[in-house]
């Protein structure tokens, strides 16, 4: 048995060198879906919150991140927000109202409204739109009442929320958008 465990070891470390003696990629730099899916959702302003202390309904409530990246929550007062996730924000209300306050809190925290997207460029009606779980560009560009016919329907341009530059992505069915993402679609030129 433990040399079938050494003879798979082996076999798995010939893959993983391998796939490190392969040169540079060539081309521009454009992010697959998978990529772009595997990021974790940070928080940011207008973002509703639902925020549930267990056995005291008093300082449950819904609350929105502030401008200023905050959640003000009674008795406790205002709690960062912008930039976390919504486990960060959930762990920090607890510590806070563990500091003083309550013995052992139990908080539950969930997104209720997400931040809107926007989408510019090449569809009928560019402008700002709700978020929905699981938005892909082809919807995202649907809601906007589709392409023009001057459309470039191979690739996209979108700009994260908390980035200062847009990147290039394949236009596929699955290309995710993401609450706050401005989504540019550009024109063809053939």
């Amino acid at each position: 048995m433990f040399a079938r465990f050494l003879a798979l070891l082996s076999i798995l470390s010939a893959f993983a060198v391998a796939g490190c003696q392969q040169g540079p990629a060539q081309g521009p730099a454009v992010e697959t879906s998978a990529q772009v899916q595997n990021f974790e959702y940070r928080l940011g302003a207008a973002d509703k919150l639902r925020v549930i202390v267990f056995g005291e309904e008093t300082l449950s409530g819904e609350f929105v991140v502030s401008g200023a990246g905050t959640v003000s929550m009674p008795l406790i007062g205002e709690i960062k927000a912008a930039g976390l996730t919504v486990p960060q924000v959930q762990a920090a209300i607890e510590e806070r109202l563990r500091d003083g306050y309550l013995k052992d809190p139990k908080v539950s925290t969930e997104v209720l409204n997400y931040r809107p997207f926007y989408i510019l460029g090449e569809v009928k009606k560019p402008g700002e739109y709700p978020y929905t779980n699981a938005l892909t560009v082809m919807n995202a560009a649907a809601r906007a009442e589709g392409f023009t016919y001057r459309a470039d329907t191979r690739r996209v341009f979108i700009k994260h929320a908390n980035e200062t530059a847009e990147r290039e992505y394949p236009l596929t069915s699955s290309t995710p958008v993401a609450p706050g993402d401005t989504v540019r679609v550009g024109e063809r030129y053939f």
